[in-house]
């Protein structure tokens, strides 16, 4: 009896192997790292707003619009969060990616401000900040690319015969990516400017 056991719990695991039970467990985690390095990036940039705002704002207390944007898209990120376990829900994905994106934003327009303001510019805290921003940007750049890739391999596998019936059976269901219209924020790390001269306002119409 216990022979017979073991023959067959060694034939269940290579009928398992074989069906590709054992790839999709090893593709899974790779999401989920993946998206945890990303999860970690997206952080690193909001644990750097609070310092920020405050740096601008002892140089440019009447930019205070500008201010309630980036706190409010700041608070919208911390709302919205995407465990592993919810990386199924393309709903959930959308949501978690426009929350960022309005972050983005909102950074964007203050550090634009900073074109208006030559002693921030030159304030030793404030280009720390600065390349501390630039330097997170591209690691979110290079961690949503890993997760691209990651779930592209997870999703064609899990999608091909047979560990498709495999994963059906087990309950794995094709991960969430980012949507198209941001692919070219994900295949390139996005370009934190800090000298580009700010734009000129078109002269009003008489």
């Amino acid at each position: 009896m216990y022979i017979r056991r073991i023959v067959l719990l060694l034939l269940a695991t290579c009928l398992l192997a074989g069906c590709g039970y054992n790839g999709i467990q090893s593709r899974d985690e790779g999401v989920k790292a993946a998206w945890s390095e990303v999860v970690n990036q997206y952080q690193r940039r909001a644990d750097l707003v609070p310092n920020l705002v405050n740096t601008v704002k002892g140089y440019a207390q009447h930019e205070e619009e500008i201010f309630i944007k980036v706190a409010e898209a700041r608070a919208s990120v911390g709302k919205i969060t995407l465990s592993t376990d919810d990386l199924t829900d393309e709903t959930k994905m959308k949501q978690f990616q426009a929350a960022q994106g309005e972050l983005s934003g909102a950074l964007s327009r203050l550090m634009a401000v900073s074109e208006n303001y030559p002693n921030l510019k030159a304030d030793g805290l404030f280009q720390n900040l600065q390349a501390q921003l630039e330097g997170t940007e591209n690691r979110i750049a290079v961690a949503r690319n890993r997760y691209v890739t990651a779930v592209q391999d997870y999703n064609t596998f899990v999608r091909s015969f047979p560990q498709n019936l495999t994963a059906k059976m087990f309950g794995y269901g094709t991960k969430a990516n980012f949507s198209v219209e941001n692919e070219k924020a994900i295949s390139t790390a996005p370009t934190v400017d800090f000298n580009k001269p700010a734009p000129v306002p078109a002269p009003a119409k008489p």
